[in-house]
């Protein structure tokens, strides 16, 4: 370990080479990328590898792959970023500088209106924080995680949970969203069968929302989801009812509906429909920098907040 640490220090350059050829998937591609000859990377790589005493990619007719050891080492080079990163944040805040950066992989429902009012309180007593913001499915939230491209997660049910710690859950009843002069408008709860007997838009099948919605119509009879459109965006289905006397699907998080006067949102029966779990995470196991550790306490707090409004 205290070599392989050696060898972390002395090649940091090398070290985006590699993620370079990593990302283009051959060495030609990411000589043209990063603007250095071809020959000149693969020599690089090759005294890395000698100097490294294994070789870490696998030679392949049209390009390279990483090998087992050439995945041993790249995760520690994510590692020792994070924790370089850490290190960096936990000065700062001995320095009183309270810097840093917070990287986030949510679901779509957390763009338009949550996140977005978090982080700006967030950054009002923290200026000196930065964040980036991604939209991510649940598969690409916890492949995020485990490569430290992101350091918290905020999902609705990731699907293998193998290295996804919960922080923090919520429920989340599906919400009908349709126009206000809607026959089931006047409902204060809505049961699926009745939801699924008007044109409808959902969302595609890798989202929750539609998971939940199939799962549940197969238990009912003569209801069945068959939408008219199907969208991978929330806000283009939520939009859409203004233009069209269509219901869509959508967590009560994602919305707003003083934005939208024309329309309403209505919780499915959860007779019908069990609620959807909205969960915090992060990689387990991983010490996150001060500035992410910090913003994650805050979502514990707002969300335990909003789990009581819910209540």
């Amino acid at each position: 370990m205290h070599r392989l640490k050696k060898v972390t220090m002395r090649h940091l350059k090398d070290f985006e080479f590699i993620e370079g050829v990593i990302q283009a998937g051959s060495i030609r591609k990411a000589s043209e990328d990063m603007h250095i000859t071809a020959s000149a990377l693969n020599r690089r790589i090759n005294r890395f590898e000698d100097e490294f005493g294994y070789e870490i990619f696998e030679r392949l007719p049209r390009g390279v792959r990483l090998n087992p050891a050439g995945e041993l080492l790249l995760h520690h080079i994510r590692a020792h970023r994070s924790d370089f990163a850490r290190l960096k944040s936990q000065v700062s805040d001995l320095s009183g500088v309270r810097r840093g950066h917070v990287s986030i992989a949510c679901s779509q429902a957390l763009l338009p209106f949550f996140l977005p009012r978090e982080i700006s309180r967030y950054r009002g007593e923290h200026p000196g924080v930065t964040f980036t913001v991604n939209a991510r499915d649940r598969v690409a939230a916890e492949r995020e995680l485990s490569e430290f491209a992101s350091d918290i997660a905020l999902v609705f049910e990731p699907l293998t949970m193998v290295d996804f710690e919960v922080v923090h859950a919520i429920e989340q009843p599906i919400h009908v969203v349709m126009q206000a002069e809607h026959p089931l408008a006047n409902q204060s709860e809505i049961r699926l069968r009745d939801a699924l007997g008007f044109p409808h838009v959902a969302p595609s099948e890798k989202f929750a929302v539609r998971v939940l919605l199939e799962n549940a119509a197969r238990r009912l009879t003569a209801a069945r989801v068959n939408p008219l459109i199907e969208s991978e965006s929330f806000d283009f289905m939520r939009h859409y009812g203004e233009w069209e006397d269509m219901i869509s699907f959508q967590f009560p998080i994602g919305l707003d509906m003083a934005q939208h006067p024309n329309l309403i949102a209505r919780p499915l029966s959860v007779q019908d429909v069990v609620p959807g779990n909205l969960l915090l995470g992060q990689l387990r196991g991983r010490t996150l920098p001060v500035a992410s550790a910090r913003f994650m306490r805050e979502l514990v707090n707002v969300l335990r907040a909003l789990h009581k409004d819910i209540g």
